[in-house]
Parts: C-alpha cells; structure tokens; sequence
C-alpha cells in the first residue's frame, strides 16, 4: 500500500497481543480501525483505552470458525462505513503438548481458528480489496511454519498452511490482474504475549515483543513485502533446511533448542 491515511483496516484478535498492537500502529499511520475479537469484554476496554487517544475505532465480536456470522459482519461492516481496504487475519490459538496428550477436538480447534477461519475472513473480504484501489491482506503465520514443531504439530501445520494460501493467493491474484491487492505473510518466532508462556525460544534469540512484530508488519504492508520472517535465525531457516539433509538439519535444529522449545509450554490458550 503507498499509504495507511484514511484507510479502513480490519484485524482480527485485535482486542489483545499482536492483533492490539498492530491496530495501534496502523491508527499511527492515519488508518480507521475496524477491530474484531472473539472476547467482547476485552473489545470494549480496548475501544475504550483507543478513545481516550483520540484513536477511531470500530468494534465487532466475532468467532472466526463461525461462517455465517463472517458473511454477515461483512454485510454490516459495508452499511455501517463501506468496504475495508485492508484485511489482517492475526486471530490465532495454540495448545503445546504431546500429540496424544491434547484432545482431538483442540487439535481441531486449532485448525478450525488458524486456518480454516483465516481463509474464510479472506473469502469474504477480498471482493472488498479488489474493489478498491490499493488493498492489502496480512496473515499471521509463523516461523514454526517452516519447521517441524514437535509438541505443537497441529500449530505448526496449520501455520504451514497460511503461508502456502498466502503465496498461492498473492500468485493468483497477479495472474488475474488484481496487482493492486498485496498479500503479506507474518511469520515469527515466540512473541511474549501470553499465548507461549513457558516456551523457550530457540538458541541466541529471546522472545519478540508484540510492539516490535507490529512495527515490522506496518512496514511490511507500506513495502508490499511478500513475508515478514523475524528474528535473524528465521530467514535463514528455509534456507538450510532445502540444502541440508533432513537428518542433519533437525540435529541443528536440536542443537539450537528448537525440536524441544515447546516441552514446557503452559501458555493461555484464547483467541
């Protein structure tokens, strides 16, 4: 996007963690705000704390595996102020342990939010971007979403997912003359906002802020930059893995505190 003034920006899980942090940047930016969370008491005290700012801002409670309930915000976003020009999808869960150990219906669930809501928020809104004159999707993926994760398979996996819809949509929307709506993926390590409580992040790294992805996400967007990969042993994580053999990249791996950083996890697991 050449500018974030004056236009309308939706983000999911916006009413705390990176979805929060986000808003506040992109209201820095001159965008109206158009925040949408699963917790409706969190949505009020957030809305609450933006005006006080003087910040503009809209609020929605949504649960994103709901469908009908997504074709039907859309609907009531365009009465109340029209078509949105940009799209964060950052809701997002996780639940960390065993396998086995994590009932079937959270791994599920996992998919259900991550992903499966993720595209369908995108289905519903992508008329809006192509509409328009220069639109833009952001989604929050994942540095595990180039890596094995054991003890977070289905967040991995699902996150996995998101960049390969990401690229796959960015692709398709050139091949259909739509060069004016970017597609922007964010994939980052452990951020501290609650979600990976008890997890470590890998070797020579510490946690990310939610302040600091924000930051790289706004910029991102105003860069029309593909992908967002952050901190430095991200980018360098596909790399090695297409010209390393398997085994010998998932003993580094092993090495650097990866394969076991989600054995202690403890973290909320909200939207």
């Amino acid at each position: 996007m050449k500018t974030l003034q004056g236009k309308r920006a939706l983000v999911t899980g916006g009413a705390s963690g990176i979805g929060k942090a986000i808003a506040e940047r992109l209201a820095t930016e001159g965008a109206e705000l158009v925040l949408v969370d699963l917790n409706a008491d969190a949505l009020r005290t957030v809305a609450d704390e933006f005006a006080k700012r003087g910040i503009r801002v809209r609020t929605y409670t949504l649960d994103v595996t709901d469908t009908s309930r997504i074709t039907g915000l859309r609907e009531e976003i365009a009465r109340d102020i029209g078509r949105i020009d940009l799209l964060v999808n950052n809701a997002g869960l996780v639940f960390g342990g065993g396998f086995l150990d994590v009932p079937l219906e959270q791994h599920l669930t996992t998919y259900r939010v991550n992903t499966l809501g993720l595209v369908a928020m995108t289905h519903a809104f992508l008329p809006d971007l192509i509409a328009g004159a220069d639109g833009h999707v952001v989604n929050v993926a994942s540095a595990s979403g180039y890596i094995g994760l054991p003890f977070g398979a289905t967040y991995a996996s699902s996150k996995w997912a998101v960049i390969g819809f990401s690229e796959s949509l960015a692709l398709e929307l050139g091949l259909q003359g739509h060069g004016h709506v970017h597609v922007t993926s964010i994939c980052p390590s452990y951020v501290s906002t609650g979600l990976f409580d008890g997890a470590k992040a890998p070797f020579m790294t510490r946690l990310l802020t939610a302040d600091r992805v924000a930051g790289a996400t706004v910029r991102a967007i105003l860069g029309n930059r593909p992908t967002v990969r952050m901190p430095w042993i991200v980018p360098t994580t596909p790399i090695l893995k297409a010209i390393l053999p398997f085994r010998l990249f998932y003993r580094m791996a092993a090495m650097l505190g990866v394969n076991t950083s989600m054995m202690k996890w403890r973290g909320r697991a909200s939207r």
